[in-house]
């Protein structure tokens, strides 16, 4: 059995916040006319929403630009996936919440031109930015293939994300990101300890330069490196990663040897988590239970 998803990534420079959409849809049709055969094409953190500066005036500019899920871009947005018959992950964009929050939101368009995922950052970077943060983890399917749960850039220094998006099913975590700092290279190590530690494939796309400092990479779900942005520079990465490979390392182990998501029996008594006011439940601990 296989499950292949072949998938691309943009590593780009972000577009000014308000360029025309157009603009994007160019750039989607292109990496597509390159790669026809991809099913799953993925671009960074607020691709579609560069403001330069982190200051008072740029937070101000990114709540102007902010537009709800409702609204022109996600419409269009969706039209284009559906004119492009692909999955569309076309970065994070500046969401307008229902009580007039303004939250980091990574989007999901499927290939018949619908909205089919929303997830609102959960964990951002503070005090740089602006955003409320998310209350949920997100997952969503791709039909015939496998289960996509989505962290957003800082998301990553935190294993809680990873853990209960792998809980709830996810085999592919795909983590855009627009790093402008010296920590991309701390970022890449977090992108294998998470896939090594949950067993999954991490999909992390970061913004080129001048801006951002690149080094995308897929990893798989025994922490190996299958493609990765040798730098900076404007690239697409290409890959086929066959979600069938979570299910032979969770059966058979990392390296043979390590499985992690049988740890525990029924049997065995509820460690308490204090730092969270909860528990691990052996008997709810394995995915999709």
């Amino acid at each position: 059995m296989s499950r292949p998803l072949p998938l691309a990534l943009a590593q780009l420079p972000q577009h000014d916040a308000h360029a025309p959409l157009t603009d994007f849809a160019a750039e989607a049709q292109n990496l597509l006319a390159r790669f026809p055969q991809t099913r799953l094409a993925v671009f960074p953190e607020l691709h579609l929403c560069g403001v330069e500066g982190a200051g008072a005036e740029e937070h101000e500019r990114l709540r102007e630009i902010a537009e709800p899920l409702d609204g022109p871009r996600v419409r269009q947005l969706a039209e284009l996936a559906g004119d492009l018959g692909v999955w569309l992950l076309p970065g994070t964009v500046c969401e307008r919440g229902p009580g007039g929050e303004l939250f980091n939101t990574a989007l999901a368009f499927s290939p018949e031109g619908r909205l089919a995922a929303w997830y609102r950052k959960v964990f951002p970077w503070r005090p740089s930015e602006p955003y409320d943060p998310g209350d949920r983890f997100v997952v969503f399917d791709l039909p015939g293939t496998g289960r996509v749960g989505f962290a957003v850039c800082y998301d990553a220094w935190f294993p809680e994300v990873a853990r209960h998006l792998a809980w709830r099913g996810a085999e592919v975590i795909v983590n855009p990101v627009m790093t402008t700092t010296a920590d991309r290279a701390q970022e890449t190590v977090l992108a294998r300890a998470n896939a090594i530690v949950n067993q999954v494939y991490v999909v992390s796309v970061n913004t080129a330069g001048p801006r951002g400092t690149g080094h995308s990479m897929v990893v798989d779900p025994e922490g190996r490196i299958r493609a990765e942005a040798p730098g900076n520079g404007p690239t697409v990465l290409t890959d086929v990663i066959d979600l069938d490979d979570v299910t032979r390392v969770r059966t058979y182990g990392t390296a043979g040897v390590n499985r992690m998501w049988d740890q525990f029996t029924e049997a065995d008594t509820p460690i308490e988590l204090p730092l969270y006011g909860g528990r691990i439940d052996p008997r709810t601990w394995r995915p999709g239970t």
